[in-house]
């Protein structure tokens, strides 16, 4: 499965793109599709994509699997029943300028959590690295002016994202712990149905506040992307990436977001790229380059 698609740095750039369209399918059909209905009918999507791959490795593997169900359940619920469930809720209420500039934070808590709980250190060039390619965030998300920052107004939907953002550096580094010898489409299958059960009984809750999805064209293309790109393929491009290059220099991609967040408003929306757009962008491939050039000792 997407064998031509093997190099982790490839995996994870194609992951941020799928990512990048989803905050904004999300910001755009927050009207039409509840946060929480978003996040179940997503992945259902990803589950029923990811069945036919998974089922011919259930009964072969169901041991090593069982053993791990601990990791299992802890992954499903932070990956799949958390972090885009949070994601969707914050952005009812924030602007995507702030979610984004949260979201950016996701590197620095992965590292932070990959040093208090698996001991493990950057080297002086790879924080260099982070910083600027943290700058580069920072840059397209304020448009040039720091003043732009000075006037985001904090509210409840950034402590949403702020959890999101928690959530999802648990999970990254939590992969640390998936069970071995078990197919990664398996493991995948796996994560979603906890999250799926998870997620079930705030859908119904939901629903049972009279917040249902108005099925327009463009609300159901929303969820059917949301589901295919960003909640199948992204997973399973994720997964195996974080498995090669580990937690750390993973999430760094996570800084590419604001960068094809700009490309696909000029390609879909007509909005103009700035100069501050092009000085970001330059700092965040500046920053990656310092993190991934790096050879390990």
């Amino acid at each position: 499965m997407f064998a031509k698609f093997h190099h982790p740095y490839l995996l994870l750039t194609l992951t941020t793109l799928f990512w990048s369209g989803n905050m904004v399918v999300g910001r755009a059909v927050r009207d039409d599709v509840p946060p929480l209905s978003l996040a179940f009918w997503r992945w259902a999507i990803a589950l029923a994509c990811t069945l036919p791959f998974a089922l011919p490795h259930l009964r072969a593997q169901w041991p090593q699997l069982k053993r791990g169900w601990r990791a299992v359940l802890a992954l499903g619920l932070l990956g799949v029943g958390g972090y885009n469930t949070l994601a969707y809720i914050a952005l009812q209420y924030t602007a995507a300028t702030n979610a984004l500039l949260l979201n950016s934070f996701i590197p620095i808590a992965t590292i932070a959590l990959s040093w208090a709980f698996l001991k493990k250190h950057l080297a002086g060039s790879e924080w260099l690295g982070v910083l600027i390619s943290l700058g580069g965030v920072t840059t397209i998300v304020a448009r040039g002016e720091l003043a732009t920052l000075a006037g985001l107004s904090p509210n409840i939907g950034d402590l949403w994202m702020l959890g999101a953002v928690i959530v999802w550096a648990l999970y990254t580094i939590g992969l640390q712990w998936r069970p071995a010898g078990v197919h990664p489409m398996l493991m995948l299958a796996a994560f979603t149905a906890v999250g799926l059960l998870a997620l079930a009984p705030a859908y119904a809750w939901e629903m049972a506040q009279g917040r249902f999805i108005h099925p327009t064209p463009r609300s159901l293309a929303g969820v059917a992307y949301a589901g295919l790109l960003p909640g199948f393929a992204g997973y399973v491009f994720y997964n195996r990436a974080v498995g090669e290059v580990g937690a750390s220099k993973a999430s760094l991609f996570i800084h590419l977001m604001p960068v094809f967040g700009t490309l696909l408003s000029a390609a879909f929306l007509g909005e103009v790229p700035q100069t501050y757009h092009f000085i970001g962008i330059a700092l965040i491939f500046a920053g990656i380059y310092l993190i991934t050039s790096r050879k390990p000792r």
